[in-house]
């Protein structure tokens, strides 16, 4: 009685590691890569004939790469003896292919490539109702020990005393409390020299990363409107014995949720080349927004005539 192979995935004899399909009478086009022997099911009852080697290529190698799945086979058949083959039916073989072959092809799906995620553009402050622009060349840091929320300029270096790590730029917001200042004007004076002595003089750690604050001069002062509110600005130059020095601002106002109580956004930037403009300092006042508003409602705009 002859004996015809049946169809099924065998070892392409021309491509090691790909299997190529035998649809009982010649080969297909469909191809895969070899699957590990816990995977390969045929019969375990019948034996299986070879199908004749493409392009006349090693015959024993072939005879020797069906024996192996001719055994796993077996085993593989001792694992589903007990299924139900009502239940489960064989899946349907691929179409036959009559034309040459192709050169076969990866059949192993390619990774999805993921979305990087996108870059904040703002950053809300929920507590007082407000959200921070976070410009080019600006970032929400993952880590930051201070004011939160915050956004600074991408990257640090090296204080310039050494004593650990600056940016050259940051903008943070925070809630007032524990004062005694009455209007937008006395909280932002009353702020700016806080930050002032809390950046350019000894830190919680008691390190001082500027060396010492030798002096200041107030370079502006004056109401302006921002998230749609009447606030006030104060801005000081500061003078440092060790670096460029800085530009400290608080803009105080009161919040546009809730109770109106007053917020602060605090500035500081780095003098000299490396730090800031001043011109940036001003677009990050006025990007200041309440939360859900899509327009500024004048912020950082004066109020005043002339100012």
């Amino acid at each position: 009685m002859s004996m015809t192979t049946p169809p099924g995935w065998y070892p392409d004899s021309s491509v090691p590691g790909v299997e190529r399909w035998w649809d009982g009478t010649n080969w297909t086009a469909h191809t895969r890569q070899a699957q590990t022997p816990a995977t390969v099911f045929a019969p375990a009852t019948a034996p299986v004939p070879v199908p004749p080697v493409r392009n006349g290529r090693n015959r024993a190698a072939l005879l020797a790469a069906v024996a192996v799945a001719v055994v796993a086979a077996v085993v593989a058949g001792v694992l589903v003896l007990g299924g139900d083959d009502e239940e489960n039916p064989p899946s349907a073989g691929p179409t036959a292919v009559t034309d040459t072959p192709t050169a076969p092809t990866s059949s192993a799906s390619e990774e999805p490539v993921g979305e990087e995620d996108e870059k904040p553009t703002r950053v809300d402050d929920q507590l007082n109702g407000i959200t921070l622009p976070v410009l080019q060349g600006w970032e929400k840091p993952e880590y930051y020990s201070g004011p939160a929320p915050t956004v600074t300029t991408v990257g640090t270096y090296p204080c310039p005393s050494g004593s650990k790590e600056c940016r050259h730029g940051t903008v943070s917001s925070h809630a007032v409390s524990r004062t005694d200042a009455a209007t937008p004007e006395a909280i932002a004076k009353e702020d700016v020299a806080a930050a002032a002595k809390e950046t350019y003089e000894e830190d919680i750690l008691g390190s001082l990363p500027y060396g010492r604050m030798i002096s200041h001069k107030v370079i502006a002062a004056r109401p302006t409107a921002v998230a749609g509110r009447t606030g006030y600005l104060v801005r000081w130059q500061v003078t440092t014995d060790k670096g460029p020095g800085g530009y400290v601002q608080s803009l105080a106002f009161p919040s546009p949720a809730g109770s109106e109580s007053p917020v602060v956004v605090r500035f500081v930037f780095d003098a000299g080349p490396e730090g800031p403009s001043l011109a940036v300092m001003d677009e990050i006042a006025r990007g200041i927004r309440p939360i859900g508003s899509d327009t500024n409602g004048g912020v950082g705009s004066s109020i005043t005539p002339g100012s």
